[in-house]
């Protein structure tokens, strides 16, 4: 029987027990630490190798002991766990493997050196002679490269003979690079602030580059909005994501590298990553990964302000969570610290799933309370017969900032995404509504994205129900961003699957900011006008069409009706 202590790794259907057995006494060995690889043991493994017409692999530690034996490549090799060493050093095991055919290290061996931090990654040639005996050849040696080296991410060593490679002494080579490395890290956290560098990844799967562009800077803009520093921006071109790492694994080792020299710790992709893909990625890199709605809730999460937005950012964070909690990998041990581990619920990450549907049981009937209050709320506003204006639009559209204008209110407007959770409802003078004696109710609400994550559309129903009860949407529209018609698309769709069937009328703002030429079109293909809230361009009549629009009597209009979607300021039909 095995010794689980001394097991040997890799496939070994097809060895006899005695291979086995000789390959487990590797671990007996005791080797000369400051020597890569010795002549004898190097023809050991090579023996081995021949003989099984495998390669052999072994990891061996820095005090010459083997702690890991595995029959196949090197990249195939179980890497023991960390033990907690600090993130500036090295992994503490070199790796030294055979290669039955000549051609020195190949890119998976220098991407697995790369990837784990190994102290160093050796490969012996081994050939059989003419006289049936092992012969060893070349031996060939890399370690990783410091960071911001203009190199590669490796220094490479050799060819060289064995005999060669018994003088070259390994510990100093490893020592002076960790006390590089060291040096770095120290240079990096002098310069560095508390803000988190990340790497954006965006996937464009046949889209045109205008729209892939566009999610990717908005996947920027909602990154800083979390608080990270984007380091590097990068996009990869697939006709389909792949099922592992969804944007392949050689993109995925050239942003890591990305991250190693950028000095970044956090990896951010465009798409919603699934529970195994999120745990391959996490194992593949050793970095932390968060998916674009992980960046959205975290979002949520650091803006929640009152007792009502944070139980439905933690609902909508446990809704997501739930599904994930046997997908990932240490990223959901931790207890908080960081993007996409932080805010209400984040101390939940490590209950069971029993504990955590309870959890979200609870707060379903808290937001299913908080509904009930709304609609008692709304009743009230009824009853008091002024029309009920509510800005939508896509989140950072100026709607806060258009909202304190029409109502000389003040709430919170910042150039952030999702700066705005909590709906507000203020009482403002709309001249030419002399019916209800010149007064109108203007409600702000949360701001919309593409593709929103259906965890936080439920957990907001109760919030979003203010819309169904309105007189008038105003439809508010970043008119100085490019890819407008994309944003209102967007809007409109949330709107239908809401079965929003309130009609909607399109304003434009920041024209103060915004081209001319576009602002013309954008008016011409909406039926909107242009306003500045921030410097009052354009508001007096943009109360003038509100009051003129609220007063025309019009049929109430399908999702599905053009005018509804794009809210015609002129007469209707």
């Amino acid at each position: 029987m095995e010794d689980p202590i001394h097991k040997v790794h890799g496939k070994l259907s097809s060895l006899k027990n005695s291979q086995i057995k000789r390959l487990s006494n590797l671990y007996r060995r005791r080797l000369d630490p400051d020597v890569p690889v010795s002549l004898e043991y190097a023809r050991d493994l090579g023996e081995l190798a021949l003989e099984l017409r495998k390669n052999v692999s072994t990891l061996v530690d820095r005090r010459g002991r083997v702690v890991t034996v595995a029959v196949g490549d090197a990249s195939e090799t179980p890497l023991p766990s960390l033990s907690g060493e600090a993130e500036s050093r090295l992994y503490g095991l070199r790796l030294i493997h055979t290669h039955l055919k000549p051609g020195g290290l190949s890119s998976s061996d220098l991407s697995t050196l790369f990837l784990n931090r190994l102290d160093a990654m050796i490969a012996v040639d081994v050939r059989e002679n003419s006289h049936g005996h092992t012969e060893v050849g070349e031996v060939h040696l890399a370690l990783i490269a410091p960071p911001g080296a203009e190199e590669e991410d490796w220094i490479l060593e050799g060819p060289m003979s064995a005999r060669d490679a018994e003088r070259l002494n390994i510990t100093e080579r490893i020592r002076a690079l960790e006390e590089e490395l060291t040096r770095s890290a120290t240079a990096r956290e002098t310069r560095r602030s508390s803000q988190e560098r990340a790497v954006l990844i965006g996937l464009n799967t046949g889209e045109s580059s205008f729209e892939s562009d566009a999610r990717l800077a908005e996947l920027s803009e909602l990154a800083r909005s979390a608080g990270a520093t984007v380091a590097v921006m990068s996009k990869q071109h697939r006709p389909v994501p792949d099922p592992r790492t969804l944007i392949g694994r050689g993109k995925l080792q050239e942003l890591v590298s990305k991250a190693y020299h950028e000095d970044a710790d956090l990896l951010v992709f465009d798409r919603e990553l699934n529970p195994a893909q999120a745990r391959d990625i996490e194992v593949e890199t050793k970095l932390k990964i968060v998916d674009r709605t992980q960046l959205i809730l975290d979002i949520f999460a650091q803006n929640a302000r009152g007792r009502e937005a944070q139980l439905q950012v933690e609902l909508a964070q446990l809704q997501y969570q739930v599904t994930r909690l046997s997908g990932r990998g240490r990223a959901m041990s931790r207890l908080g610290g960081g993007i996409g581990s932080r805010g209400p619920g984040e101390t939940k990450l490590e209950v069971d799933r029993r504990r955590i549907r309870d959890r979200i049981g609870a707060l379903e009937a808290d937001v299913s309370e908080i509904s009930q209050r709304r609609s008692q709320s709304r009743k009230g506003r009824v009853r008091s017969e002024a029309p009920v204006i509510a800005l939508v639009g896509y989140t950072n559209a100026g709607k806060s900032t258009l909202f304190n204008a029409l109502a000389k209110a003040d709430v919170l407007s910042q150039n952030k995404l999702f700066a705005t959770l909590r709906p507000t409802t203020r009482e403002g003078w709309l001249p030419g509504l002399g019916e209800w004696g010149g007064k109108a109710l203007y409600t702000d609400t949360v701001g919309f994205i593409r593709d929103l994550p259906s965890e936080l559309l439920n957990a907001f129903r109760a919030t979003l129900e203010e819309l169904h009860d309105a007189d008038l949407l105003l439809h508010v529209v970043d008119a100085a961003t490019p890819g407008a018609p994309d944003r209102v698309e967007a809007v409109n769709r949330i709107l239908d699957e809401l079965k929003v069937e309130v009609p909607r009328l399109i304003v434009l703002n920041k024209a103060d900011l915004a081209d001319s030429v576009t602002l013309r079109e954008l008016g011409g293909r909406f039926e909107a006008q242009g306003v500045s809230a921030a410097t009052g361009e354009g508001l007096d009549e943009l109360k003038a069409l509100l009051a003129e629009t609220l007063t025309r009597p019009h049929p109430t209009l399908l999702p599905d009706d053009p005018r509804a979607a794009y809210g015609a300021a002129t007469p209707y039909d």
